[in-house]
């Protein structure tokens, strides 16, 4: 699969402050990449790096394999703060100032706002959309030049459950195009339901990068009691399935790769003489698992 955009070692300073440190990821044409991490994690700071909107302190990124210019950015959309629109003027309207911006033929109008479920809407003033509207009207504008890549920074940010469920399908609609799509959130839930791959940012560095399926996914964890605890500890340390582990008082909770179970470890403790006591598996939340990843 071709690489659609790379970035290596991207590093962006305030001061003393390193708001993105060292990254380095890639995002693969057709993907929903997804920039997940609590707010002030450098999301937005690295979209508006590749987006030449801010400048790098250091490292270097390029899209479709070349640096950003002006053949780049008319493959690529971008939604990256609050929309602006003119209140007064109607959504068909807005697009046309837009198109006219962007150079963009004023043949697409039509054929976005049927896209983003607005057609009906065309000649209403955009002060009397709502946000879930005013949203989906920002990403007609993004998509007018038909950009191969669209970029989101928090695109359901603020608004209501119904809104929220909006946005979230119309982006699915959009990657069934074939577009690649990259978004940055804060929400779990969000990125878990819409995206594909997943990079996950604390304090501005990566910390796990990957499939949704792999680094979000609900692994099995483990209740272990015995007897005496320092053997089971020891041989814990030694199973190459073990992902992590800890003691809590009279019990060690197990966290296993995917592809293990409580057998393979119930039998690799028999085998060394060890009787378990209490063997029960639980699932954890993708909530817990994700507050762990940006703890450890």
């Amino acid at each position: 699969m071709a690489i659609v955009l790379s970035i290596d070692n991207l590093s962006k300073k305030y001061g003393s402050l390193k708001a993105v440190d060292n990254l380095s990821l890639q995002v693969e044409e057709g993907s929903i990449y997804g920039l997940l991490g609590p707010n002030g994690s450098g999301k937005t700071t690295t979209l508006g790096m590749v987006l030449d909107v801010i400048r790098p302190t250091g490292g270097n990124f390029s899209w479709f394999g070349n640096g950003i210019n002006k053949a780049t950015k008319q493959r690529v959309g971008a939604i990256l703060e609050t929309p602006n629109f003119y209140p007064y003027l109607t959504a068909k309207r807005n697009l046309q100032i837009i198109a006219d911006t962007k150079g963009a033929d004023h043949s697409n109008i039509a054929k976005m706002l049927d896209l983003v479920g607005l057609g009906t809407r065309s000649n209403t003033m955009f002060k009397g959309f709502s946000l879930g509207m005013k949203q989906r009207l920002a990403l007609a504008a993004a998509m007018l030049n038909d950009p191969e890549v669209l970029v989101l920074d928090e695109p359901t940010n603020g608004l209501d459950p119904q809104g929220i469920a909006e946005v979230r399908d119309l982006i699915l609609r959009i990657a069934d195009q074939g577009k690649t799509i990259i978004l940055a959130s804060h929400l779990l839930d969000e990125v878990e339901k819409v995206c594909t791959h997943v990079a996950v940012l604390r304090t501005g560095k990566l910390v796990t990068n990957g499939p949704v399926g792999t680094i979000l996914s609900a692994q099995e964890q483990l209740i272990v009691s015995a007897e005496e605890l320092a053997p089971v500890l020891q041989l814990l340390e030694r199973l190459p399935y073990i992902t992590r582990f800890a003691r809590e008082k009279d019990y060690v909770v197990v966290t296993l790769q995917e592809g293990y179970s409580s057998t393979d470890l119930n039998r690799d403790m028999f085998a060394q003489g060890i009787v378990l006591s209490q063997l029960v598996a639980r699932r954890k939340s993708l909530e817990k698992q994700f507050l762990e990843i940006i703890k450890s």
